[in-house]
């Protein structure tokens, strides 16, 4: 039995491509590397700012934070930027409904 452990997600594919992290923030940048616990280095990333009001949402305006290193403890989500399409809710009832 090897002593390396296999990552959960295989990101091989998503090298040098557009990818999204969902962190405590929401950034988003060009994944360089990886490792086995899932410590990700992204080039070009933005980050998107909260809300004043509402600190659990984001807004539409960003900051450029450049080449980071994001601890894999801290990584909620990785989904690639392209080849996705942001649809309608079915699940929201019409108001006459």
């Amino acid at each position: 039995m090897s002593g390396r452990k296999e990552t959960v997600l295989d990101l091989a594919k998503f090298v040098d491509k557009g990818v999204q992290v969902k962190l405590t923030g929401g950034r988003q940048g060009t994944l360089k590397g990886y490792d086995q616990l899932l410590n990700l280095v992204l080039d070009e990333a933005v980050e998107f700012l909260r809300d004043q009001d509402d600190p659990l949402k984001t807004t539409d305006q960003t900051r450029r934070l450049g080449l980071i290193v994001c601890r894999g403890t801290a990584v909620m989500l990785v989904s690639p930027t392209d080849g996705t399409d942001e649809i309608a809710n079915p699940f929201i009832q019409p108001d006459g409904a």
